[in-house]
């Protein structure tokens, strides 16, 4: 199979593709393989890294308000569809899959134009701007929350998870909270974090919460984001030898310790909840509120009424409100194995199979 993939702008775009690139690979491993993405966007750093020929066009994203931006943005839109024919042609794909971000437009719009067949994944609940247009004109619609269905054309729109998801699913828990955190590796653990830069109002609880932890019977691994490690390390400096609490700016290896934790409070981003579900992950969500049409508390709802999760609201979140929560769910050792069972139950293990199997009906 010849494939190109576009998506891209932040990882939640990208490291799905990845994972059923990865999959792919597995499978048919004659796939010729192309990224397609952005100078700009994170995807320029990553897709390379992992071994993948990348190609670029030029394009940028849509105001959401009324700007002279958006006109620059229709031109761009148009010269970055005629690049992206050229280097369709040149590469002849089978199909074009395209995983969100505004990259993905103007790929698939030109290889709809080239009656190549498409497809689009969404891995949030309710749709970006990029794939609500793109629903109209593409082959088949994949969706990782059923949520998201009824934003799309019935006919052409299934349920497939998030292919992220498979990737994790078979992880085993290993020595990384003694070796990397110096934590004790059969203690119950928490993991927070804000994202890859961190999160404000996540920062702000953590840092009033660090005299709790300290007493408390489970112990913290804590992701600030660089920008906030930096800010604050006065404050963390003073944990450095703490049994209970690791701190970093950053975690590298987050699957590795997934595999190897108890419980997760972070933001409700849809590439995390396929992790955190493919691991029957009990998590904590604090939904982001600068987000396109409030879809992390969408995606958060989505886990809270199966019982696999709990959700703390951005306004709502102080330290002593996150210890609670942390603290009330690990005092109920039954209703946290409940939690645990909802949640990998919420999991789709053989995302990237379904994803296959329709990337293999539009190509028949």
């Amino acid at each position: 199979m010849r494939i190109i993939l576009t998506g891209g702008g932040t990882g939640g775009h990208i490291y799905p593709a990845l994972a059923f690139i990865k999959y792919l690979k597995a499978v048919e491993p004659d796939s010729e393989i192309l990224y397609v993405g952005t100078k700009r966007g994170l995807e320029n750093k990553i897709v390379p890294a992992a071994g993948i020929e990348f190609k670029t066009v030029d394009v940028q994203g849509f105001k959401r308000s009324l700007s002279l931006d958006n006109f620059r943005t229709i031109a761009k839109f148009l010269s970055s569809t005629n690049e992206a024919k050229k280097i369709i042609k040149a590469f002849k794909p089978d199909v074009v899959v395209g995983t969100g971000g505004y990259v993905a437009g103007p790929v698939l719009y030109a290889a709809e134009r080239l009656h190549i067949p498409t497809l689009i994944h969404e891995q949030n609940s309710i749709p970006g701007i990029t794939n609500k247009f793109l629903s109209k004109k593409v082959t088949k619609i994949a969706v990782a929350f059923e949520a998201a269905k009824s934003y799309f054309p019935a006919e052409k729109t299934f349920f497939t998870g998030n292919p992220r998801a498979q990737e994790v699913a078979n992880l085993q828990a290993s020595d990384i909270l003694e070796k990397d955190y110096g934590l004790q590796k059969d203690k119950k653990t928490v993991v927070i974090f804000g994202g890859s830069r961190g999160a404000m109002t996540i920062n702000e609880a953590f840092k009033s919460a660090l005299p709790l932890f300290e007493e408390v019977d489970y112990q913290v691994v804590y992701a600030s984001g660089q920008i906030y490690y930096d800010e604050d390390h006065s404050i963390f400096e003073k944990y450095k030898d703490s049994k209970n609490i690791a701190i970093r700016p950053y975690i590298s290896n987050m699957l590795e310790l997934f595999a190897s934790t108890d419980l997760v409070l972070c933001r409700a981003g849809a590439t995390t909840i396929a992790e955190v579900t493919a691991l029957g992950l009990p998590t904590i969500f604090v939904p982001s509120p600068n987000v396109t049409a409030d879809h992390q508390t969408k995606n958060a709802q989505a886990l809270v009424d199966k019982d696999a999760a709990k959700m703390i609201r951005d306004a709502d979140l102080t330290g002593e409100v996150m210890v609670k929560t942390i603290s009330d769910i690990f005092a109920n050792e039954e209703n946290y194995q409940k939690m645990s069972e909802n949640s990998r139950k919420a999991g789709v293990p053989d995302a990237s199979t379904r994803l296959y199997q329709l990337v293999k009906e539009i190509t028949k």
